[in-house]
């Protein structure tokens, strides 16, 4: 029975393909790494499309989590910079009288030699599922954000990041997420 648990153990974290020894949740972009915080727990990526996916736990009061999902479409794949910005902006939309311009900023910065893009917009999220089926329902979800990041190695990306949750679950693990991608060496 003891073989049986050790050898279940072994092959639930040989699946996991991120947690390597110690328990650390390692996400590797190219031979880039970064050890994402232990707080975060890593899911099983649901489609061929998501590198990695994370759930962050909800903040004191918040209804639920948030999730962090790393999105690898090949080489040159998953559209250009802006065309992300623009369909993450669209993805929730600002409070009457405001533009998404409004309530979302975007940054530049290089992440060692990566050029990175970074999204980072509150408002109603505009949850569709299935995301991309011309009819899926949308629920919209109140005081949410969403921070986008559009890591554009130039080995094997872009590698397209997307965190998004309600806006205090966000904001509490706003300061660990940017110091994980700024940690990629």
């Amino acid at each position: 029975m003891r073989n049986v648990a050790l050898g279940l153990a072994v092959l639930l974290l040989a699946g996991a393909g991120h947690v390597a020894a110690g328990g650390k949740n390692v996400v590797e972009l190219d031979n880039l790494k970064s050890d994402a915080p232990a707080s975060w727990k890593p899911g099983k990526a649901d489609n061929k499309f998501r590198a990695y996916q994370f759930t962050l736990p909800k903040a004191t009061g918040d209804k639920e989590d948030a999730e962090l999902v790393v999105f690898h479409f090949g080489p040159g794949g998953g559209g250009g910079v802006e065309e992300n910005v623009k369909r993450w902006k669209s993805m929730l939309a600002p409070p009457q009288g405001k533009t998404s311009d409004d309530v979302s900023k975007v940054e530049k910065f290089k992440v060692g030699d990566v050029p990175v893009t970074y999204v980072d917009v509150q408002g109603t999220y505009l949850f569709k599922f299935p995301p991309f089926a011309p009819n899926a329902k949308v629920t919209p979800k109140e005081n949410f954000r969403l921070i986008g990041v559009v890591f554009d190695s130039e080995k094997g990306g872009p590698y397209f990041m997307r965190l998004t949750g309600p806006q205090k679950t966000v904001e509490e693990h706003k300061k660990e997420f940017d110091n994980w991608l700024k940690a990629f060496k």
